[in-house]
């Protein structure tokens, strides 16, 4: 298995733990898995970004960390205003089908509805993009 699978491994595990919220300093966790702190922010960066349903924070320093949340739109009942303060303004065409993969992946979506979301992305304009996946996601929270 690669370091960067091993690193996926153990962030997706620890925030199952952690009820989707984990915070975490990045040389602890280098230290752990024996790899080196860069290793992990390019795991972060690439496989936990806000398209594929995260959200990321990070505080360098000291007493720097490491927060990664997922971001539960269809399941904690977050509000449409919510949503669209954690969404970019702007998204590419791909950028939001992976968001829906990611969600869908998750079992925050189910795949005819994220196939249809898909679908519905008409715009190239990355502006529209954002709004429309913003109105979509709006949509979904009168749903049972």
């Amino acid at each position: 298995m690669l370091i960067s699978d091993r690193i996926a491994t153990m962030l997706l595990s620890l925030l199952r733990e952690h009820g989707g919220v984990l915070e975490l300093q990045r040389n602890d966790m280098a230290e752990r898995l024996g790899c080196s702190p860069s290793q992990i922010n390019y795991v972060i960066r690439s496989r936990f970004s806000p398209e594929l349903g995260y959200r990321v924070e990070s505080r360098r320093g000291g007493g720097g960390f490491i927060r990664i949340a997922e971001c539960r739109a269809m399941c904690d009942g977050d509000s449409a205003k919510e949503r669209q303060t954690s969404l970019p303004a702007r998204l590419s065409r791909r950028e939001a089908e992976e968001m829906i993969s990611g969600l869908s992946s998750r079992g925050l979506l189910s795949r005819e509805t994220a196939a249809v979301m898909r679908a519905a992305l008409i715009s190239d304009d990355p502006y529209v993009i954002a709004l429309q996946l913003t109105r979509m996601l709006a949509a979904l929270d009168g749903r049972s």
